[in-house]
Formats: structure tokens, sequence, C-alpha cells
């Protein structure tokens, strides 16, 4: 009877370790998982690419915030076909609970806004967990400046989350891989580029500051943001902003009702902008949002910037 109750023990103690809880860090809070999540949904297109690249289809009842936004292209398309859209922007908290989901992930500026409907604190009474994107951290309070440990960090969380915390450590290494051998034989100046990213607006440009993404794969393509002092993730600036920096290229985000095209012509047919370098010398490179935004599109996104900076 001993060795029987000595067995049933060790049994049970395999059984709680296996059940033990999982924490990550989200901003600033530690969201704590007693088991993988069954029903999850992602909003927008890259976070969604981040869940289907650790092959986590199978868990999730849907997305948000895709079509809405004029973000899909043919990429995604068939990558999503699997899954439904279950709203074409931010998903209202009834439409969450409605999927009966049990976990959320998104951002702020990416599915959540501070002190609207949908938050942690909203859902957590509907059981509805959220990981929050690291890149938007910055909307709630002090964070390090962006890099592609930012993309990372969110990959390895997701694999810990939904207990495929081997196959993410394995992607993220190859994403690490493929980045330092890119870099050892990237050929640039001694002086990095100066790049200014035009993801939307006439009046006043949406751009990309010191957190946002681009930021760190224009560095990474041997650049330099020169909006990098703006503390400020995605933000609206003014041009004179822009003229006074003098870009010597412009990476135009594609997405939404304007074309990639439509925002270059308007740069380069506005008198404001004629002594630009970048527009004397119609330097422009386009980045889909997939590929601006945080997720499994980012290395590819900084070859491509590479080729158009340095031709290589």
């Amino acid at each position: 009877m001993k060795n029987f109750g000595l067995a049933l023990a060790v049994a049970l103690l395999s059984s709680s370790a296996a059940l033990a809880e999982v924490s990550v860090q989200s901003c600033s809070r530690t969201v704590e998982f007693d088991g993988v999540p069954q029903r999850a949904v992602s909003n927008d297109s890259n976070l969604t690419e981040m869940m289907l690249a650790l092959g986590l289809q199978d868990n999730m009842v849907g997305y948000t915030g895709v079509s809405g936004w004029k973000t899909l292209d043919a990429e995604l398309t068939d990558k999503v076909a699997v899954l439904p859209e279950l709203s074409p922007k931010y998903p209202s908290k009834e439409v969450l609970i409605g999927a009966d989901a049990d976990f959320y992930f998104a951002g702020w500026n990416y599915g959540m806004k501070v002190g609207g409907e949908v938050t942690p604190e909203t859902l957590e009474p509907f059981g509805i967990k959220v990981y929050e994107l690291t890149e938007s951290c910055i909307h709630l309070g002090e964070k390090p400046k962006v890099s592609m440990d930012d993309m990372y960090n969110d990959l390895l969380n997701l694999g810990r989350i939904f207990g495929v915390e081997a196959q993410a450590k394995a992607l993220v290494q190859s994403y690490r891989d493929e980045l330092t051998q890119f870099k050892a034989g990237l050929k640039t100046s001694d002086t990095p580029l100066r790049v200014f990213v035009y993801d939307s607006g006439e009046d006043s440009p949406f751009t990309a500051g010191r957190y946002a993404m681009p930021t760190a794969m224009i560095e990474a393509a041997g650049g330099t943001n020169v909006l990098d002092t703006l503390e400020k993730s995605w933000a609206r600036v003014n041009w004179e902003a822009v003229v006074e920096a003098n870009p010597e290229m412009i990476v135009i985000v594609n997405y939404g009702e304007v074309t990639a095209e439509q925002k270059r012509e308007f740069m380069l047919n506005n008198p404001a902008f004629a002594e630009l370098d970048a527009v004397k010398n119609d330097r422009f490179v386009t980045l889909e949002y997939a590929e601006a935004t945080p997720g499994p599109r980012n290395i590819k996104a900084i070859k491509k910037l590479a080729a158009a900076f340095w031709g290589n």
C-alpha cells in the first residue's frame, strides 16, 4: 500500500505540474493562464499572422480588424481562409462575447483604445484573457525604444500561452539568425540614410516615431528614422518637421483607400516638398501594412528596405 500511495502522489504531482499556471508579462500586467486558450481571437493582420505563424488556427474562432482597414493582401488572404472575420474593424465587447472567446490578442490602437469599451479590464468578467502587443505598450507608459525584440517577445509569449514554446523559440531563432546573416553582408555607407515613414494623411502626415516598428527595421537596414526623436509610436506630425529633416528616402505604408502610388504622387507633385532630397531623386519604397507593423514579415521587409536604400 505504501508503494501505491507513493505512486499516486507522484501521479498527482505530475498532473498538477501539467496544469500549472503559465504567467506572461503583457505591458504592465502579469497575465496567468491555467490552460491553453481554445477560442482565441486576434485583431489586425499582423497579429493574426503571428498566431498563424505558430500554427494556432485550431485554437482560434476568428479574427477582427482587417477588411475594414483594407489591410488584407494576397498573402494574408490565403492564410486566413480557414477563419471567419468577426468584425471588419475593432470588435465590440458583444462580438467577442458572442464568439465565446477565451483569449484576445490585440494592442493599444490595434483593436483596443485606452479608456475604450474593449480593454483587459472590461473583458476579464467574461473570462476573456488579453495579451497586448508589445510595440503598443508605449500608450500606457514608458518602455524602451522599439527593437526587433518587441516582435520576438510577442511570438515567445504566444508560444508559452498556447503550449508551443519550442516552435516559438525555433521560429524566433530563425529570424535572429537570418537577420544576423543578412546584416553581416549588407553594404552601407558610413552615414545612415535619412528616412521618413509616410503612413497616411495630406493635411498632416501620420508617421512612425521612436517606438514604432519601422524605426527598428530602418535601422537594421542601415538607415535612421528622421523622426526618431518623436516620443510616440504611430502619430501625426506637421509637414514642417518633415521638411526640416529633409529625408533622403521615403517609406510608404500601403493600405487603406489611398494607394501607395497616390501617396507618392502627392509628395512628388506638391511644391512644398520639391526640395526634399527624397523627392528630387524620386526615392520611395513601399511596405505593405503587415510588413510595417510587428509580425512575421518584418525580416523580409528589412531586406526590401535595404535593397531600396543601398541596392543590395
